[in-house]
């Protein structure tokens, strides 16, 4: 389906959905406002005129309402804000050859959503409701979505509870939200590889904990590694397991692969879910177009050690992070205290690249979406 511009001044043909109430601002930038805006957009700088709220409460989700992006009115004892009920997803959509709109595996995410609210005694979002609200803001916002290869319009759906009340125990009333922001290519300037820094003072999570979910506490304690790895001149931070403190889990907010030549073949090595890592949804798509490509693909633990044997013997040819945001982003330095290491001479890998250009292209429509990941609008 392709979607003209929406006319702010003419919406009757705006029609309520099952669950949600549209109630279209009158505020809403012009053509030329917004083509500005999303000439540069860059991340999570720029946001639509639209966002879906849906409360719950006693017990089950209310009707919701698609209304002008703006603040939220939250009592100062809302209970996330003390004790951290709060968790987000983050998706896609992208702009088709034949001027329509597609989102890539957001179902994919709706099952993760419901997953992390399991992890934190949070009440479970109906997967339809979840891409009812998404496909009616993309809808009403779709001359938001950025035309080039590399751009996307960002979904970022999110949970959290709203109780008027201070005590440890699960919430009784949440709040669903859903927002848009039209997101340039990550790399303007071209796909570069990252410097990395291996973090012995820090862990991202133990076994047992929220690792797997997509929640709010995970980033902020990620913060002060983050610093520390900018400090000592790199890009991101790899985290280790809590347990031993030598096997490789992610970079970042991203899951890591390692890419090897064995017995003349290619293979994708990935660390296995051991339940401190989150379960990536590009990282799923990478292992299910491996074979498409001819590599084949892997999940196993790595050790720091194992990493840096297999660089300086050649096994290992390129490594690189994967992520909703950046799609695929090469590794070529890694740094740790004893020791530093240059993977693929610091340039793009042939591998990285040749996955990297089959996901964009599946998700820009210019390359058959045999796996039958985009959803249409």
């Amino acid at each position: 389906m392709h979607f003209p511009h929406p006319d702010p001044l003419n919406d009757t043909d705006t029609v309520n959905t099952p669950n949600l109430t549209i109630t279209p601002s009158t505020h809403r930038l012009s053509d030329a406002e917004r083509t500005k805006l999303i000439s540069n957009p860059g991340f999570g700088r720029i946001f639509t005129d639209h966002m879906v709220v849906i409360p719950y409460r006693d017990g089950a989700w209310q009707q919701g309402e698609l209304k002008a992006y703006g603040p939220l009115n939250l009592d100062p004892s809302c209970s996330a804000l003390h004790y951290g009920q709060a968790i987000f997803e983050g998706f896609k959509a992208f702009s088709q050859p034949d001027g329509s709109v597609k989102t890539f595996r957001p179902e994919a995410n709706a099952e993760r959503f419901n997953r992390s609210a399991a992890r934190l005694a949070m009440p479970a979002l109906p997967p339809a409701l979840f891409m009812e609200a998404a496909d009616a803001l993309i809808k009403l916002d779709a001359a938001w979505v950025p035309k080039a290869v590399g751009e996307s319009l960002y979904l970022r759906p999110l949970m959290f509870a709203t109780d008027p009340f201070l005590g440890v125990r699960p919430g009784s009333e949440y709040l669903f939200v859903l927002f848009a922001s039209p997101a340039g290519a990550y790399f303007p300037q071209g796909v570069k590889p990252v410097t990395v820094w291996i973090s012995e003072d820090y862990v991202r999570a133990a076994p047992g904990g929220t690792g797997e979910a997509k929640c709010a506490g995970n980033y902020a304690a990620s913060l002060a590694a983050q610093s520390q790895a900018q400090a000592k001149g790199c890009d991101q931070v790899v985290w280790l397991d809590a347990v031993h403190r030598e096997y490789i889990e992610e970079m970042g907010g991203m899951n890591l692969f390692f890419v090897y030549k064995e017995n003349g073949k290619t293979v994708l090595v990935t660390p296995e879910l051991t339940g401190t890592l989150l379960p990536g949804i590009t990282r799923r798509s990478l292992l299910e177009l491996a074979a498409d490509l001819g590599f084949e693909a892997e999940e196993r633990k790595l050790t720091v050690q194992q990493w840096r044997d297999d660089v300086a013997t050649g096994r290992m040819t390129e490594a690189f992070a994967c992520g909703t945001a950046a799609v695929i982003t090469p590794v070529g330095t890694v740094k740790a205290n004893g020791f530093e290491m240059t993977i693929n001479n610091g340039q793009n890998g042939p591998v990285t690249l040749a996955l990297r250009d089959a996901l964009l292209g599946i998700q820009h429509g210019t390359a058959a979406d045999t796996h039958h990941w985009m959803h249409a609008i």
